[in-house]
């Protein structure tokens, strides 16, 4: 495209301003730029401003919503503890992924800062003795996992895989595959696992006009994690435009996927329960939540909107919505706590393209570092002077013909970091507490005992969620530490 043509682009878009400094670029600058504005849709980036903001003022009337907002109706739902059919669930799940069906999708573009960490969060050691971070533990359940699969289907050894894409971006991705490589990919085969990155989407004035974080580069941010569902369609690489996620699902002829965020400590990944609860519903969609602690606690909710499933976020709901109770239960009406944690038919990928447009960004309003067009130097706000444009992975919910919702208990499948070591929730503490907790009752579940301030670290190696510890039923067990094999627990006892 030549300058005259993409200026004229740009200019037709109210987006002129880009061109501000062009005369006083060198030639590498003005071809950067360039570059960028080129692959740019700025047409598709002023519909995203336009409608994100009329989604912004509908939504800054709490009564109009609440006015459309229920509580999921009675069957939407149902828990796990009825013995048969969770294990018919598992059988379910477990079957799928010996039959190559199940793929991974994990969420992983964002940094450890709140953790004083500029690393990738899933590369954060939560302080357990085997100082294995998240990406390990992970990667060691889905290793487990895939021998259950193949035990339990009596196939041969390595013959089960499961696929692990890594969602990651721009800041993280070449961290990432850093780590992974220097950690030998945890035991996974490096073919089985995919690291590609989310898109991102230009920061904004309040006026909707793209800011310049440079007078040759444009400011930009990723997309939120909703940029999942585009990022699955663009190329894994530069160097190949035909290999997309969703292409290599294909390939593998995967049916199904798990996805979940990167910062859950207990996730319970490609969670062959889950699974076989959302195949045997026949759904395009599904979703984990935990019952909400409770009525105030600042977490979404999977609800009715408008006759249609949503994650409603807590400030959209009404004090008296929140304290609700179910009259023939007592608990919460609004109670499903969103945990981003989903059941997903790549049929249903396929086919997020053709509603894409419809969905509405979310606006975070930000300090974002500019140029001034005028003076040429760079500003950096002390308030927020613009907007990052944000899409959620749930917002694709109400697009969904058939859509169940699991709960789970929180105290064994969610606990998250969010915050700084010290903060007393969702920290590394919390996250290394409730994890150790974890391990003690999967002894306890065998029938051993775990005496009280023993703590024991059972690898993801030796059991993704419990199984596997029956031989130790009567044992009790006296002393700390880290197992890495069965045959190690025997030394703690």
């Amino acid at each position: 495209m030549s300058i005259d043509t993409l200026r004229k682009r740009y200019q037709s878009a109210g987006q002129e301003h880009l061109f501000t400094f062009w005369s006083q670029l060198s030639k590498e600058e003005q071809a950067s730029l360039v570059e960028q504005l080129e692959a740019l849709d700025i047409e598709r980036v002023n519909r995203i401003y336009t409608k994100a903001v009329a989604s912004e003022s509908g939504t800054l009337s709490p009564t109009s919503l609440s006015a459309t907002i229920e509580p999921l109706p009675k069957g939407a739902s149902e828990s796990l503890g009825n013995p048969a059919k969770d294990q018919e669930w598992r059988k379910i799940g477990l079957d799928a992924i010996a039959h190559g069906q199940v793929g991974v999708l994990l969420m992983a573009g964002g940094q450890g800062t709140r953790l004083g960490s500029s690393a990738p969060k899933g590369c954060y050691d939560i302080g357990l003795s085997s100082h294995k971070s998240l990406f390990q533990y992970q990667a060691e359940r889905i290793v487990r996992l895939q021998q259950v699969a193949e035990a339990e289907a009596k196939k041969p050894a390595g013959s089960v895989i499961i696929p692990w894409y890594v969602m990651t971006s721009g800041p993280t991705r070449q961290a990432t595959e850093n780590f992974f490589t220097s950690h030998h990919y945890f035991g996974l085969d490096p073919k089985n696992v995919i690291i590609f990155e989310q898109g991102t989407l230009p920061c904004l004035a309040h006026d909707g006009s793209v800011l310049l974080e440079t007078p040759s580069r444009v400011a930009v941010a990723p997309d939120g994690n909703g940029g999942l569902y585009a990022a699955t369609r663009s190329p894994i690489s530069p160097s190949d435009k035909s290999h997309t996620v969703l292409s290599d699902l294909a390939k593998r002829k995967i049916l199904y996927v798990h996805a979940y965020c990167v910062d859950n400590c207990l996730v319970r990944v490609a969670d062959p329960v889950f699974l076989g609860y959302s195949i045997q519903k026949q759904v395009d969609c599904g979703t984990k939540v935990v019952p909400k602690a409770y009525p105030a606690e600042s977490v979404g909710v999977v609800a009715y909107r408008d006759s249609k499933f949503s994650v409603v976020e807590y400030s959209e709901i009404t004090k008296e919505q929140a304290e609700r109770r179910d009259p023939e239960t007592g608990e919460l009406s609004f109670r499903a706590g969103n945990i981003v944690n989903h059941f997903y038919t790549t049929a249903f990928l396929n086919n997020v393209e053709s509603f894409e447009e419809q969905l509405a960004f979310h606006i975070a309003h930000k300090k974002i570092p500019y140029v001034d067009l005028k003076t040429k130097e760079i500003v950096k706000p002390t308030k927020p002077n613009g907007m990052k444009l944000e899409m959620f992975v749930f917002d694709v919910f109400p697009f969904t013909e058939r859509f169940a919702v699991l709960e789970v208990a929180r105290r064994e499948e969610f606990s998250p970091l969010k915050n700084a070591p010290g903060s007393g929730s969702d920290d590394p503490e919390t996250s290394r507490r409730d994890l150790l907790a974890q391990h003690k009752r999967f002894l306890e579940n065998a029938g051993a005992t775990v005496k009280e301030g023993v703590e024991i670290e059972i690898s993801p190696l030796v059991s993704y969620a419990g199984e596997g510890l029956e031989s130790f039923r009567g044992r009790i067990f006296t002393k700390s530490g880290y197992v890495e094999s069965v045959e190690e627990l025997d030394v703690l006892a």
